[in-house]
């Protein structure tokens, strides 16, 4: 197999790895993230990126990122608070700037793609989910409703399912048993899209792609991440209306990032062979 292909069955597969922890910590299973994460962060020693250059060696970087580590943890501790998904990204950021200050090559390189991927992530978290909300700015909400909720409700009428929307984020599906479903929070998929935008952004970093090119691929992460998850919410949807929903929250939870990472990982694919 050549170097470049390999190289591209590699950051596909650190794609679907990364998309599943971070949902799997956000609303699944806090043991399986983490084994993905692992799982992620070892095939990324495995890239041939090209170049050495990047971001330079030093102990600074190792104190940052343990005071990052150290600030989140006395936080959630303080607070009484649960680890969700900006703290998994948080503990990310903070792992790649330790690795980077290591001053080995093969972590270092890791190091600095997860320092892309974890401060994209953070930013984009930080701008659409805290800055929006201390403005008041309803975003979110009008997102939910007129992009998400509205079309995969209109979808899945054309199959003769009953279903009402009552409320911005709110539906009742008549199925197995009268449900009250909210579409908003992770179910509008940017969780996804940021993540994959992160990625993206740092894999055309450190392959020195052009600006032509990195918006392009920009484009497509964007596109992929959105349509993914409108194929995902149609098929909790359909497994409330069949089964119920117990079946569709275990649906819900596991197998919704890999739908999303096999939906964008084909595209990013025939994207990369042309």
């Amino acid at each position: 197999m050549h170097d470049e292909n390999k190289n591209i069955i590699i950051i596909l597969l650190v794609l679907a790895l990364f998309t599943g922890a971070t949902i799997e910590l956000s609303e699944g299973s806090t043991a399986i993230g983490v084994v993905l994460f692992i799982i992620a962060a070892i095939l990324i020693t495995r890239m041939k990126l090209r170049g050495d250059e990047g971001l330079q060696s030093s102990r600074n970087f190792m104190l940052i990122g343990g005071f990052i580590l150290a600030a989140d943890l006395i936080y959630n501790y303080v607070n009484s608070s649960e680890l969700g998904t900006l703290d998994s990204m948080v503990f990310f950021l903070g792992i790649s700037l330790i690795a980077i200050g290591t001053g080995k090559k093969d972590i270092k390189q890791l190091g600095e793609f997860g320092l892309y991927i974890s401060s994209v992530f953070t930013g984009l978290y930080l701008i659409f989910y805290s800055f929006f909300g201390y403005f008041n700015i309803d975003f979110l909400h009008l997102f939910d409703h007129y992009l998400v909720l509205m079309p995969t409700v209109a979808i899945i009428k054309l199959f003769g399912i009953p279903v009402e929307i009552i409320a911005t984020e709110t539906v009742i599906l008549y199925g197995a048993e009268t449900m009250t479903i909210t579409i908003g929070g992770p179910c509008s998929g940017l969780y996804s899209m940021f993540l994959l935008i992160g990625i993206v952004a740092g894999y055309s970093r450190m392959e020195k792609m052009d600006i032509k090119r990195t918006f392009g691929l920009l484009v497509f992460a964007v596109l992929i991440a959105y349509f993914a998850n409108l194929i995902r919410v149609i098929i909790l949807y359909i497994t409330a209306y069949l089964y119920g929903m117990d079946i569709m929250m275990i649906v819900h939870t596991h197998v919704g990032w890999m739908i999303f990472a096999a939906t964008a990982g084909a595209i990013m694919y025939i994207i990369n062979r042309k």
